[in-house]
């Protein structure tokens, strides 16, 4: 028995691996370097091409939850993840190419799976699952969209600026955590009004780079929204957003700023850091200008220019399963953000329920549908909900899990309400033998 895996990123490598552990033949397939993508760097499987962060570690944040989630279903990127994290304060942020390294080097050493670096055309026949990512190739993507009889939709993702630590300003960038908690990890670029009104004007009439015209009728997600959109719905957005100031105070000064730009450790060396929140689509050189109108970053060296990419995902209400099966072809599955699911964490943990679902299939047994008191279960079951008509990405999130009730008095205990939605959540899982 063996398994077709189609895409070798985050949602196909942790499927692979979840076969491959249960004893079933993978051929996993990878159209990189043969044919690159415009936001890939490397060959490398499971590589992370926009932030280095797969959110907050905590229970009690929906992120937190759905990875606390997969580490008690047997994940095994999440696992690696820890292993090569670098400090981000309260999340668990990676250093990219150790991670996407030893992603490659687990993978490839395994003995059930077999890597074949070469591009897939058509849907194969047999047990496969379809991996293959929000940067499909034309050709496969063509043959999804005639097995799938349904129109693809398509929203537009993009990638921050890293830059070199060594060229920042540490007369005027400091070291903080919000609020003081947890490790004081982050890089902090301190503006007054008068730097920030000159940042927000260079931003707002800075030239972009010009869409093709088979993506200029796409969707942004909202929650990855380059910077350069985020202003244009009004010049207080951003320090409301991705530079609020708030509970981000240079001790050396002990003033709250006007806004902050920060900046997050991307590499084990912590010799790169990328910029928060500052997805863009700026041509190069404005792309310069802005960052370097930045205090702290006035002669920074950009070691790699923030760019913008189409996505495309299925219409996964009308096709797919709790269990991420098709609902027309029993031995054809679908997992990561190719589904509809955005965010790093979402991607592995749908190719780890996809890989284990694919497992019981071929074992005889019946599939998995985890209920929506879990994270996973909430998020698979939103994506294949087909009383949806407007079906647009989503990551893991409160709004989607079953509700809890609680006493009147506590019901705007938000800490409280996710502490026990978390506990409900971790106690069902714990009781399921998947492995």
């Amino acid at each position: 028995m063996e398994v077709n895996v189609i895409g070798a990123g985050l949602a196909g490598s942790e499927a692979a691996l979840q076969l491959a552990k249960r004893g079933i033949k993978v051929k996993l397939y990878e159209m990189r370097p043969k044919k690159m993508t415009g936001a890939h760097k490397t060959e490398n499987f499971a590589e992370f091409v926009c932030s280095n962060s797969l959110g907050a570690s905590d229970c009690t944040n929906a992120s937190g939850l759905l990875k606390k989630e997969m580490e008690l279903l047997g994940g095994e990127l999440i696992k690696i993840a820890r292993n090569c994290a670098v400090p981000a304060g309260s999340a668990l942020a990676i250093d990219r190419e150790l991670f996407s390294k030893t992603v490659t080097e687990t993978v490839e050493d395994n003995s059930n799976i077999t890597v074949l670096k070469e591009e897939v055309t058509e849907i194969p026949d047999g047990y496969t699952i379809i991996a293959s990512g929000p940067l499909t190739s034309e050709d496969l993507a063509n043959s999804i969209k005639e097995f799938t009889k349904e129109e693809h939709l398509h929203f537009f993702d993009a990638i921050a600026p890293i830059v070199e630590k060594d060229s920042i300003d540490f007369k005027k960038a400091f070291w903080a955590a919000r609020y003081n908690k947890g490790e004081a990890s982050y890089i902090n670029c301190p503006m007054d009004k008068e730097q920030y009104e000159k940042f927000y004007n260079i931003l707002v009439n800075a030239p972009r780079i010009e869409l093709k015209d088979f993506e200029k009728n796409a969707k942004f997600f909202e929650s990855c929204l380059p910077i350069e959109v985020l202003a244009s719905r009004g010049v207080d957005t951003l320090r409301f957003g991705p530079m609020k100031p708030v509970g981000l105070v240079d001790d050396r000064t002990e003033i709250e700023n006007y806004a902050v730009v920060q900046l997050r450790q991307d590499n084990s060396a912590k010799t790169l850091f990328n910029l928060v929140g500052f997805q863009t689509n700026l041509k190069w050189p404005s792309q310069k200008e802005l960052l370097q109108s930045i205090p702290g970053l006035e002669h920074v060296n950009i070691v790699r220019y923030g760019v913008m990419h189409r996505n495309t995902f299925i219409n996964s209400p009308k096709l797919l399963n709790a269990s991420l099966q098709t609902r027309n072809r029993k031995d054809l599955f679908f997992a990561g953000q190719i589904t509809g699911t955005e965010g790093y964490t979402e991607s592995i943990a749908t190719g780890m329920f996809a890989g284990i679902n694919m497992a019981r299939l071929i074992e005889g047994k019946d599939l998995i549908i985890l209920p929506k008191i879990t994270m996973l279960g909430a998020l698979t079951q939103y994506i294949s909900d087909d009383n949806q008509d407007r079906f647009q990405p989503i990551n893991s999130n409160w709004g989607i899990v079953e509700p809890l009730e609680l006493p009147k008095k506590e019901r705007k205990n938000k800490k409280l309400k996710a502490e026990l939605i978390s506990a409900r959540s971790v106690e069902f899982i714990g009781k399921i033998a998947l492995i």
